[in-house]
C-alpha cells in the first residue's frame, strides 16, 4: 500500500448499505463486516482477524494483573486514526493507574495502560486527509473536548473534559491503538521507534514546566530533582538549552555520571547528600531561581528551601507523596512563586519535534521489553533501576 491514500472506513460502511452516514459506526458494521470491509478496502498494512496482542488489566493491584492476551483490534471513528504501535513507554503514570488512585475512579475494564507510542499510521477513519497510511508519527497522549475557549486557545489542559491515553482512555500497550488525527505529530526522520516512542509525556511535560510556566532565562540555575527520570532526563535537556546552569540529583555515583554526560553542570547524590545543604554550597548560599518537583513529599521542603528570594517552584507530580510540608510565611515573604503543572499542548510538542530532528534534544532510553513482559517493564521501573525511558516493543 506504501502512501497511497486509504478509502476511509465510513465510506465503505455506506457502500456496504450497513452505515448512515452520520459520521458514525453501526454495531452491526464493526461485529459482522469488518473482516471483509478492511481486506475491501485496503485500510490495513497488515492483513487480520479483528484481534490484536495487548496487556490488558481486568482489576487494580501490583504486576500479576497485567495480562498480555487477544483483545478486538479496535477501529477509528470520523477524525481519528489507528496507530500500529511500534514502541511504547513506560511512565509512572502507568503504574499509579494499575495500583489505583486514592480519590479517582478506576477506568473500566479490561483496560490498557500506556500514554507514549510512536508508529505507523495502519488505518484513517472519515475527514482524516492530512496523513497517509505508512505514515510514522509520534503520539500526543492527551487531548481535551476541542471546542472549550481553552481548547480553542491552545491550552487543552485546562479543559474540564482533558483525558490521557493509557489513563482515562485505552493506550499503546498493545499492537494498535486509535486517537484523534490531531494528536500525531510527524516522527523526526532522525530518530528511531525506541527513542521516538519515548519522548511524548515527559519531553512535552518538562517543556511546558520550564518554557511555558516557569520562562527559564540564560544565566538562571535551574535545580532538576531525580535526574534519572523521564521528567528529569527532559528537563536537565531543555534548561541547558536555554543557557541555564544546571544541578541535578540522582541516586548514586553512576546515575550521577550519567547526569553530567547528559548535561547536569553539577549533581547531588541524594542518597549521602542533603539537597538543600547541597545547594546552598553550590551555589555560595544564593539558591536557585527554579526547581523541577516532581518527586513529591519526601523532597518539597528542601526544594522550597532550595529556591532564592523571588524563585520559582514547578511541579507535575508527587510520586513519594502528596502531603508536602509547607511554612505559608517562607513562600509569601520570601515572594516564591509555587507553579502546577500538567502536560503540555499539541503546539508544544510541535515546537519540540524540530530539536529532535536537529539533535539538540535527544531521548534516553534505559532499556527495552517484549510488549508481552510489560509486567517486568513495570517491576524494573519500580525497584528504581532505570535511568531514562523503559520502553516496550510489541511481538
Amino acid at each position: 500500500m506504501g502512501n497511497n491514500r486509504s478509502t476511509t472506513l465510513s465510506a465503505v460502511y455506506r457502500n456496504q448499505g450497513k452505515c448512515s452516514g452520520r459520521h458514525e459506526f453501526h454495531a452491526a458494521c464493526l461485529q459482522e463486516k469488518i473482516p471483509a470491509v478492511r481486506k475491501r478496502a485496503r485500510i490495513h498494512l497488515l492483513e487480520g482477524d479483528g484481534t490484536m496482542k495487548a496487556v490488558r488489566m481486568h482489576g487494580l493491584g501490583g504486576t500479576e494483573v497485567l495480562h498480555y492476551e487477544d483483545a478486538p483490534e479496535p477501529l477509528p471513528r470520523a477524525g481519528e486514526v489507528l496507530l500500529r504501535v511500534r514502541s511504547a513507554s513506560l511512565n509512572h503514570l502507568d503504574i499509579w493507574t494499575r495500583a489505583g488512585l486514592p480519590g479517582r475512579q478506576p477506568p473500566r475494564m479490561p483496560h490498557i495502560l500506556g500514554n507514549d507510542a510512536a508508529g505507523e499510521i495502519a488505518a484513517l477513519g472519515e475527514g482524516v486527509d492530512h496523513l497517509r497510511i505508512g505514515d510514522r508519527v509520534v503520539v500526543n497522549p492527551g487531548y481535551g473536548c476541542g471546542h472549550c475557549e481553552h481548547c480553542l486557545s491552545g491550552r487543552e489542559t485546562l479543559c474540564r473534559e482533558y483525558r490521557i491515553l493509557g489513563y482515562e482512555l485505552p493506550g499503546t500497550y498493545a499492537q494498535y491503538v486509535t486517537l484523534p488525527a490531531q494528536n500525531v505529530v510527524p516522527m523526526p526522520p532522525s530518530l528511531d521507534f525506541e527513542g521516538a516512542g519515548s519522548i511524548g509525556l515527559v519531553f512535552l511535560t518538562a517543556w511546558h514546566m520550564l518554557v511555558t510556566l516557569a520562562k527559564v532565562r540564560p544565566g538562571e540555575t535551574v535545580l532538576v530533582l531525580g535526574a534519572g527520570s523521564g521528567v528529569g532526563i527532559a528537563a536537565i535537556q531543555i534548561a541547558k538549552l536555554f543557557g541555564a546552569h544546571v544541578i541535578a540529583t540522582a541516586s548514586g555515583e553512576e546515575k550521577c555520571e550519567k547526569a553530567v554526560r547528559l548535561g547536569a553542570d553539577e549533581t547531588i547524590d541524594h542518597a549521602q547528600q542533603e539537597i538543600y545543604r547541597e545547594v546552598r554550597r553550590l551555589t555560595q548560599k544564593k539558591g536557585v531561581e527554579v526547581v523541577v518537583e516532581h518527586v513529591g513529599q519526601v523532597t518539597w521542603p528542601d526544594s522550597l528551601r532550595s529556591l532564592q528570594p523571588g524563585g520559582r517552584l514547578v511541579t507535575c507530580g508527587a510520586t513519594t507523596g502528596p502531603f508536602g510540608e509547607t511554612d505559608i510565611r517562607y513562600i509569601f515573604s520570601r515572594q516564591l512563586q509555587v507553579l502546577g503543572s500538567y502536560m503540555g499542548s499539541r503546539g508544544e510538542l510541535l515546537q519540540l519535534m524540530p530539536l529532535f530532528a536537529d539533535g539538540r534534544l535527544r531521548p534516553v532510553v534505559d532499556r527495552t521489553f517484549p510488549l508481552s513482559e510489560a509486567a517486568a517493564a513495570q517491576e524494573h521501573i519500580e525497584a528504581r533501576r532505570h535511568f531514562g525511558k523503559v520502553v516496550l516493543l510489541p511481538d
